[in-house]
């Protein structure tokens, strides 16, 4: 039977090629957008009354952890090596597989609730498996990608890989997992940093991802320190040293990038290589202030990503797009990081670096229609006179009434269709 939605009388924000931002209705079916804008005179399944609501592509965020849930406000007021050797490395190398799921259960409720739709996410080394399952169960779209280490220093034992066995168990997942639900779940490979992998890891994973079509997810100049030691171990900057290997070009993400050389900016250029702006993890961490606006001017791909629970807390998307324009105004004056180009680093950009620009990230007849309801008749809100401004300088998770991923309810009325909010608070998957 075809399925049908019809979310009516919305300010359509569609995120196409010339930002058209429309009045009227958008009608769905059997998963796609089928009209938009207008009064859609059609008998359906299900109708949205959008009276008030922005109504936009769900949003799409290019780096997350989902595995790190579980560790909000359990590993705070650290910099990064110290974060990563004192408190996330021991407690990922003690996740299990039941907490590994509730771990992804809680962070993909957080993100549909606040009206992330897509995302480009980094596992832990272990139980990768389980928050495939949990995308695939909750009507989620995500690229998971299994966390490689093969070397590094304080590295916990349940981390630390054998090369061969890390590579072949990526591939395994990839075989297996890339392109199920009709192209709603896919996989990456995810080698953690350079400091954390081998050369001949790196090298083998820059060959495969092009064979196996997939992207390649990765950290890349987060930290000074990380950098001063990457240029110890390779005697080449990180962004250059990962470059020498293969690993850039328009099928890898490279999060943060905030130390760079001016050869480097020029190398992200050439290659078309993305950047995903974590600016709030940035900030928390106190790790630096991204060069976002100069990326921007460079024609670097830059889109936007929370991070994970542990380094920022929440996987709120409204707050890195206040915080990312705020933080390049006060760089280089309040007229840089409109809040038009925001909204599309937090849209279309996040579809374009994961390759789904042509299937999400804008609101267009025939595309896959993940698509968010944000209700703007609020307090805090009032008056909205631009209706992009108010999303990116006054809206907040909280006002995300609806969300539909491929066509499907997956939040209506601001409550979870596919996860039980209750249960996954409890964190019942494992007796939390």
């Amino acid at each position: 039977m075809t399925k049908t939605i019809l979310i009516k009388n919305g300010t359509i924000v569609t995120m196409d090629q010339n930002s058209s931002i429309v009045r009227g209705d958008v009608l769905i079916r059997d998963g796609r957008i089928a009209e938009v804008g207008g009064e859609v005179d059609d008998t359906v399944n299900e109708v949205i009354e959008a009276d008030g609501c922005a109504v936009l592509p769900g949003f799409v965020q290019t780096h997350i952890h989902l595995c790190q849930t579980l560790f909000r406000g359990a590993a705070d007021d650290l910099a990064l090596i110290d974060w990563l050797k004192k408190r996330v490395w021991p407690m990922e190398a003690a996740h299990t597989r039941e907490s590994i799921r509730a771990s992804a259960e809680l962070g993909i409720a957080e993100l549909i609730k606040s009206g992330t739709t897509c995302a480009l996410t980094m596992e832990t080394v272990r139980h990768t498996e389980e928050v495939l399952r949990v995308v695939d169960e909750s009507g989620f779209r995500a690229t998971v990608g299994k966390c490689m280490m093969d070397q590094g220093d304080d590295v916990p034992a349940q981390l630390h890989e054998n090369t061969r066995a890390s590579i072949d168990e990526s591939v395994a997942l990839i075989e297996k997992w890339n392109g199920q639900a009709d192209g709603r779940i896919r996989c990456c490979f995810a080698p953690r940093f350079a400091i954390s992998c081998t050369r001949e890891l790196l090298t083998e994973v820059s060959q495969l991802a092009k064979k196996h079509g997939v992207m390649i997810h990765t950290h890349a100049s987060e930290n000074k320190s990380e950098c001063e030691m990457v240029e110890r171990e390779t005697g080449e900057r990180n962004v250059a040293y990962l470059d020498s290997l293969g690993i850039s070009g328009a099928h890898v993400v490279l999060a943060h990038c905030i130390h760079l050389a001016t050869e480097e900016m020029e190398s992200l250029a050439r290659t078309k290589t993305n950047v995903a702006h974590c600016p709030s993890s940035n900030l928390k961490l106190g790790s630096g202030l991204a060069r976002v606006a100069e990326m921007l001017a460079r024609k670097i791909p830059v889109s936007l990503g929370a991070d994970g629970a542990a380094c920022n807390n929440r996987l709120d998307i409204f707050t890195e797009m206040r915080t990312a324009a705020l933080l390049q105004k006060l760089a280089h004056g309040p007229e840089v990081l409109p809040a038009a180009r925001v909204l599309r680093m937090a849209t279309i950009d996040g579809a374009r670096a994961l390759g789904l620009d042509q299937e999400i990230g804008s609101i267009v007849t025939g595309k896959r229609a993940d698509i968010i309801v944000v209700d703007l008749d609020r307090i805090h809100s009032s008056p909205a006179r631009d209706v992009v401004s108010t999303l990116v300088y006054s809206a907040g998770a909280s006002d995300v009434r609806t969300a539909i991923i491929d066509g499907r309810l997956v939040m209506r009325d601001g409550e979870l269709t596919t996860l039980n909010e209750l249960s996954v608070i409890q964190g019942e998957d494992f007796g939390r």
